[in-house]
């Protein structure tokens, strides 16, 4: 160690710039790892919120998983009901994001500024977009409380509320992957005397729909976790077993339904991988060969 010192020093002298250039982000790093400590000391002391009530909050959230793991009278608990919720959910996710992905995807177009990018149809992309952003900055808890004042709770109301929220979210993913494709198909299109649908159809979307298929895929799983959430305000599904087990203290059964919820998006993981390589990846295209001569 003392025989290499001779040779850092000697580096340093030769590459100073490098050296002060790693100064200077160690340096801003500190800063960073400061202002991080500074803010939750912030936090802590400006909203009243003391340690001592944040050890006995970490001390029942222990006695809640205990509870978890201990599974009592569990031959007697009514699985048809359970399972039914869990069908329910998950057909208000299937419904709701189905729907949600056939409305998006041609609005999506519309939001697209390779698309609309002619000095008309400009506005137009600019109102879409903002028409997403109200969709999208509007919680889907937010739309399924506004769904069932409206139709009432059930199913329908959670459908409802995740259509809402999909067309904002998936309407916009959707346009920018049409905005990062490639124009010179949509260019080779327009020389041959294609129209606008075809140049949309076969010049965009073509190289956009690996990005539309796993788009879509990922927000089934993502919903299933979300609409869990739903039953809580009324919109039905298995959140309404979460809230009535969770009143009572039955955490327990909470922790067998949170089992089952993973083991269904673990699931559909799996089918969308497969999908994603069906689809995405492809299969090989034999070229042509001559045939063999016997």
């Amino acid at each position: 160690m003392i025989a290499l010192a001779p040779d850092v020093a000697k580096l340093k002298q030769q590459h100073a710039a490098l050296f002060a250039a790693q100064n200077r982000y160690l340096l801003r790093i500190a800063l960073i790892a400061l202002a991080l400590v500074l803010y939750y000391l912030f936090f802590f002391s400006v909203f009243g919120i003391d340690w001592q009530r944040f050890v006995i909050g970490c001390q029942q959230l222990g006695r809640y998983f205990l509870r978890m793991f201990v599974w009592q009278d569990f031959v007697n608990w009514p699985f048809g009901y359970y399972f039914s919720q869990v069908g329910i959910t998950l057909a208000i996710v299937f419904a709701g994001t189905l729907t949600a992905t056939v409305i998006a995807l041609p609005v999506s177009f519309l939001a697209a500024r390779n698309v609309m990018h002619d000095p008309l149809t400009r506005p137009i992309s600019l109102l879409v977009r903002r028409l997403l952003d109200v969709l999208r900055g509007i919680d889907m808890a937010i739309w399924g409380l506004i769904f069932v004042r409206a139709v009432g709770m059930g199913p329908l109301a959670g459908v409802l509320a995740i259509v809402m929220q999909d067309i904002g979210l998936l309407g916009k993913l959707y346009a920018e992957g049409h905005e990062a494709v490639e124009r010179s198909p949509s260019r080779g299109l327009s020389a041959v005397g294609a129209n606008s649908l075809q140049k949309h159809r076969y010049g965009i979307f073509t190289q956009s729909f690996p990005t539309f298929l796993a788009l879509s895929l990922y927000q089934i799983e993502s919903n299933t976790r979300s609409a869990a959430v739903l039953g809580f305000v009324g919109a039905g599904g298995v959140g309404l077993v979460y809230a009535e087990n969770m009143r009572l203290w039955n955490w327990d059964v909470v922790m067998f339904l949170t089992v089952i919820l993973v083991v269904v998006v673990m699931v559909m993981d799996a089918i969308s991988s497969r999908l994603r390589k069906r689809y995405i990846t492809g299969k090989g295209v034999p070229l042509w060969q001559p045939a063999a001569r016997d």
